[in-house]
């Protein structure tokens, strides 16, 4: 993200993101209708900054690591005043992309497709980000069925007593 250019960006029908990641592997992301909105007034602005960069820091020049990390922990501060949950929260650009392949995930979008969208060669990979989630676990566990068998304590009998008093 630090190092788009306004190039990178198709807006319009098929809007997309061009990202080159590790490897120097191309890929595109679709971008959300919302999302679109805001960077079309974006673009609309006088262009700040350098050799056609998208998101240029104050001093006009690609953003950095650092610089990405203060943008996240100052809009964290200001909504930890609605939401004061998030005042503890450490919030990352890696956590956001782990919570966004939760979200798919949680709506039912394939691993695959999520393996493709975070840009994973192998879906292996993308396990990292899926760990289940209590509500999921307990989704799952709804979908059982307890065996038929008797309510109560377990009384083991005296065959079984004996064998393992014996071990």
């Amino acid at each position: 993200m630090t190092g788009l250019k306004r190039a990178d960006l198709v807006l319009g029908t098929g809007a997309h993101v061009r990202v080159v990641g590790k490897g120097r592997k191309e890929r595109c992301t679709p971008i959300a209708k919302s999302p679109r909105t805001v960077l079309k007034a974006w673009l609309r602005e006088p262009q700040r900054g350098y050799k056609d960069v998208l998101f240029p820091s104050a001093k006009g020049e690609r953003l950095s690591v650092h610089g990405v990390q203060y943008l996240l922990n100052k809009h964290r501060r200001t909504a930890s005043k609605i939401c004061p949950s998030l005042t503890q929260k450490r919030v990352t650009v890696h956590r956001l992309r782990h919570t966004m392949a939760m979200d798919l995930l949680q709506g039912g979008v394939d691993r695959s497709v999520i393996a493709l969208w975070l840009g994973h060669e192998s879906v292996e990979t993308t396990q990292i980000y899926l760990a289940a989630t209590l509500a999921m676990k307990e989704k799952a566990l709804a979908k059982t069925t307890p065996r038929r068998g008797r309510r109560g304590r377990y009384r083991p009998g005296d065959s079984l007593l004996a064998f393992l008093n014996s071990l």
